[in-house]
């Protein structure tokens, strides 16, 4: 047997890679190194832009026809925080009780060992798949994400590549192997609201516009009233205000300007377009409303900006993805997971341009946690989960 075939071991040496965004550190080339004896062609292409760190990719492929299927994932990681708060050295991959500790575990190099294992069984067994299976692996998900998949996709498309289908392996079950596939996400936008003032001392009031007056009056009109009470396959929308600044450190001076960040995840019933038309519309209509002190005139100015691109609001409908992944969870673990719109952003709104898209990996409770780890019995299961989606996507097909 391969000595890929192990997802354990495959996830021990990722996890003994400390790839902290951006940081390769070690990881494409040991996932290389697993795949290349597998028969996949790599390519590791680095992308850059202008103000963001270098990113390198892993580009895999097995097979040179189709149908092709594509797994994504991303072997870069978040901070450790403070490392002597783990009960175990967060790069180390020890195992205790049956748990693996490490950063990493479920988000997401656990997939990652786990899918490199499922091919790795099949090609044991079945030799190499009646089509293609690719793997596209980057080291800027939990970065800026913008020399990671984005571009990887469009390097592999402009080179003639297509896709039949995807699995991103992002830790998708809240508390049990089989419980939930995501197959769409809803859109994120993040804008902030400045309000403009006058300063001055803050006992001559009447010499001064206090903006943190507007700037209340603008959250009130953000939050009043909710945006909707969600859709059949989307949650509510919810605009989150994240912070309010003045930048003003002293107690006796009225700030000359107020600013407030906000961020909204949404759903179908929004474009990106009518929802900042909806966010400009309460902003104008607070300050508005805002009370001014006896002599003034005029309402407070407030600007709104949108610093950030639009992560759009998508839902994957492709029958034959969603049956074949949704059949092998419940023909290993006996549950019918639900499929779920819910949680945040993934690069699955890069893929979702390219191919259908579903996602489907571990329990992601411990993600971004001191001491993230993940059940070792957990690993063998979506190891049978993703061997059993190969062999139905490829089964009777030409």
């Amino acid at each position: 047997m391969s000595s890929a075939s192990d997802p354990v071991e495959n996830l021990r040496t990722l996890i003994r890679c400390p790839s902290v965004t951006p940081a390769e550190g070690g990881a494409l080339g040991a996932l290389e190194a697993m795949l290349k004896p597998l028969g996949f062609e790599t390519e590791r292409p680095v992308f850059r832009e202008d103000g963001t760190p270098d990113i390198e990719n892993l580009h895999a492929r097995l097979g040179s026809k189709g149908p092709h299927l594509a797994f994504a994932g991303h072997t870069d990681v978040v901070p450790t925080g403070d490392e002597s708060a783990w009960s175990h050295p967060p790069f180390a991959a020890e195992i205790s009780d049956g748990m693996m500790y490490g950063r990493g575990a479920v988000d997401m190099k656990g997939g990652i060992a786990c899918f490199v294992a499922a091919v790795a069984r099949h090609v044991q067994k079945y030799g190499p798949p009646k089509g293609s299976i690719s793997f596209l692996i980057t080291g800027d998900e939990e970065g800026p994400a913008i020399n990671g998949t984005k571009k990887l996709l469009k390097w592999a498309a402009d080179r003639g590549e297509t896709w039949d289908g995807c699995v991103l392996g992002e830790p998708t079950n809240p508390e049990t192997i089989g419980d939930m596939i995501k197959i769409g996400r809803r859109g994120s936008i993040s804008g902030r609201v400045t309000v403009s003032g006058v300063q001055g001392h803050v006992a001559y009031p009447h010499l001064a516009d206090n903006p943190l007056r507007g700037i209340v009056q603008v959250a009130e009109a953000l939050l009043d009233p909710p945006l909707d009470d969600g859709t059949d396959q989307f949650q509510p929308t919810n605009l989150e205000i994240t912070t309010i600044d003045t930048g003003n450190p002293a107690t006796n001076v009225i700030p000359a300007s107020a600013t407030l960040a906000f961020n909204i995840r949404f759903n179908d019933r929004w474009t990106a377009d009518s929802l900042k038309a909806e966010i400009e519309a309460r902003v104008a209509r607070g300050a508005a409303a805002t009370r001014l002190r006896p002599g003034k005139s005029a309402a407070l100015k407030a600007e709104v900006e949108w610093p950030t691109p639009v992560s759009p609001v998508f839902l994957t409908r492709d029958e034959t993805l969603i049956s074949t992944v949704a059949g092998a969870v419940e023909a290993v673990t006996g549950r019918m997971p639900a499929l779920s719109t819910s949680g945040g952003t993934s690069d699955a709104r890069f893929i979702k341009d390219y191919c259908p898209v579903v996602e489907f990996g571990l329990v992601g409770r411990t993600m971004h946690m001191i001491d993230e780890c993940v059940a070792v019995e957990d690993l063998e299961t979506l190891t049978a989960i993703y061997e059993r989606v190969i062999a139905d996507w490829f089964a009777g097909r030409p």
